[in-house]
């Protein structure tokens, strides 16, 4: 049997061939070793050329996953991590977000983790040795060229590899459960503990769920003015992550004036409490179903992002997100919210002409209703209008503060009026491109 079958939680790993390879060289190592202490060691050259072979190939695999991925230092314990911190099983799943929990699963992750523990602990100097394979032993310590990783970015990287450190220095199985415990109440497991935003792609006949490893990093105190904007959305948001009763939300108003700036910022400012986000694009409402269907029981809760929405006359989508949204059999789960962003505050398009049509139908307040009962599914609705000149001015000196834009304030000021009159008008949009403008002069 091989060591990986032993496994009872933890099976079918992500990238697992490598741990199955290294393990079924290990024991065979192992074997042999017992066997000249013996005197019938069954090794043949037969026998070594494929071990030898196996691992050349787990190692040329494991350095790529450390360029992908951005591990260095201790591969293996980064790679061990790894695993752990990505699958979901009965007791990941039960521990994100709420950390330890009660009950008889306990004694089988107890079961899985102490294999890990032997795992974490090998010393691969002596399958180097054994196998003659030269530089196996870097694994214990490699030193990456300087890449960053393009599947995680730097911070989950950094508390893998992390976690990785400490559950090679556990002392105890039990600590090793503790760390990984622990990890999965801070951050989560799998890709929707790890990641903070997340986007769908249609494959076959359902949908699939794919993070979003570069967000924005901006927060509300970046987003200058707006107060009682922020306001409203912060305290629809905390009620939401703290499970408590919260509306779906639509903020509306001129272009570039922070809408989606401000849904970026709480996703970041209650990422640590559970809070994910998902985006979907108009077309992709017939996923939506499938979507709430993969996240409805998990620890998390989850904003369906859309950005920019709107619909003209002839587009009928906005009837299937009123049923997704409020409508349909199945109640929406407790977990997810819809945020949206638009330039309308009714959402679908209307024409002085369509006045005249209603005229010649029967019920006209019919045909009213049909086009607001969408945004009346929205409980919270928040305005961002344009700034006035003084409000435009403190985006701006605030921007300029921020990356140290090195002009006194009159031209500054004298700037960014000019700018503005030939590029949109006043919005918060257009000082961040007066300002990025000046930083690319510099």
């Amino acid at each position: 049997m091989k060591e990986t079958e032993k496994l009872i939680l933890y099976r079918g790993l992500t990238h697992g061939n490598v741990l199955e390879g290294f393990t079924q060289a290990m024991g065979f190592c192992q074997d042999g070793f017992q066997g000249e202490e013996e005197g019938h060691c069954s090794w043949g050259p037969a026998e070594r050329d494929k071990m030898r072979s196996l691992c050349y190939g787990c190692f040329h695999a494991l350095v790529g996953l450390s360029a992908s991925h951005g591990f260095e230092g201790n591969l293996w314990q980064g790679y061990l991590a790894y695993l752990l911190v990505g699958h979901e099983n009965a007791y990941s799943t039960a521990c994100e977000i709420r950390g330890s929990v009660p009950g008889s699963i306990n004694q089988l992750a107890l079961h899985d983790f102490a294999l890990f523990k032997e795992w974490f602990a090998y010393d691969f100097r002596k399958l180097e040795e054994a196998l003659e394979i030269p530089g196996l032993g870097i694994i214990m310590d490699y030193q990456s060229p300087g890449q960053e990783g393009n599947v995680f970015n730097r911070r989950i990287r950094d508390r893998i590899c992390a976690l990785g450190a400490r559950l090679g220095q556990a002392g105890s199985v039990e600590g090793f459960k503790d760390e990984v415990t622990k990890f999965y109440g801070e951050f989560g497991v799998g890709k929707l503990g790890l990641h903070k935003a997340f986007r769908i792609e249609h494959e076959g006949n359902g949908a699939r769920i794919v993070p979003i490893t570069n967000i924005a990093h901006v927060h509300l105190d970046d987003l200058v003015g707006y107060g009682l904007a922020k306001k409203k959305l912060v305290e629809n948001t905390e009620a939401f992550v703290q499970g408590k009763k919260a509306n779906n939300c639509l903020l509306y108003g001129d272009a570039g004036t922070g809408k989606s700036s401000s849904i970026k910022a709480v996703v970041n400012q209650y990422y640590s409490q559970g809070l994910r986000m998902i985006e979907v694009y108009k077309h992709q409402f017939r996923d939506l179903n499938d979507v709430i269907s993969q996240i409805k029981n998990r620890n998390y809760r989850f904003i369906i992002y859309m950005d920019d929405l709107s619909f003209e006359e002839f587009e009928i989508e906005y009837k299937y997100l009123k049923a997704v949204i409020e409508g349909g059999l199945e109640k929406k789960p407790e977990n997810v919210l819809i945020y949206a962003t638009s330039n309308r505050r009714h959402l679908v398009r209307e024409k002085f002409s369509d006045k005249a049509e209603r005229d010649d139908e029967l019920h006209t307040n019919d045909t009213v209703q049909e086009k607001l009962s969408l945004v009346s599914r929205f409980g919270v609705t928040v305005y961002f209008g344009k700034p006035d000149q003084k409000e435009y001015q403190e985006i701006v000196k605030s921007l300029a503060r921020k990356h140290q834009v090195p002009m006194g304030e009159e031209e500054l000021l004298l700037e960014a009026n000019r700018w503005e009159l030939s590029h949109g008008g006043r919005s918060g949009r257009t000082a961040q491109q007066f300002v990025d403008y000046l930083l690319g002069r510099m």
